[in-house]
């Protein structure tokens, strides 16, 4: 059975070409002046993209504030620290999600915090 789904397709798309075209519009390295909601919503829906495309509960996803999943067939975790985590910032999420940043690109720089065996998300990004 998928995931249920919390965030609107059509509301997260929105979100994600708000959050392009504001990046478009921005300068090198600078952040995308979206709101915080549409930056949350953003977020959320690409980690739901993630969720279909990797079903499982080996690898915990975490974008704080706004979104923590569990991805990729495996060993379930359930209690205490996952051993298999990865880390980053909302905006790092994003590029990698969009594909203007790689994987390798991300963890070298160490944008993307990622342990464990299957922390690895190089085979699923970019989503769109």
């Amino acid at each position: 059975m998928p995931a249920r789904r919390r965030v609107d397709l059509a509301a997260g798309e929105q979100a994600v070409a708000a959050w392009e075209a504001a990046r478009s519009t921005g300068e090198e390295g600078e952040a995308p002046e979206v709101s915080r909601q549409q930056l949350a919503t953003a977020v959320r829906y690409l980690v739901e993209e993630l969720v279909e495309r990797a079903p499982g509960r080996s690898v915990e996803v975490r974008i704080p504030p706004y979104a923590a999943a569990q991805v990729i067939e495996g060993p379930r975790h359930t209690r205490g620290t996952p051993t298999n985590v990865i880390e980053t910032d909302p905006q790092t999420w994003l590029e990698l999600a969009t594909g203007r940043t790689t994987w390798a690109e991300a963890t070298a720089s160490g944008a993307v915090r990622a342990s464990g065996q299957r922390a690895d998300l190089t085979a699923y990004l970019p989503l769109r």
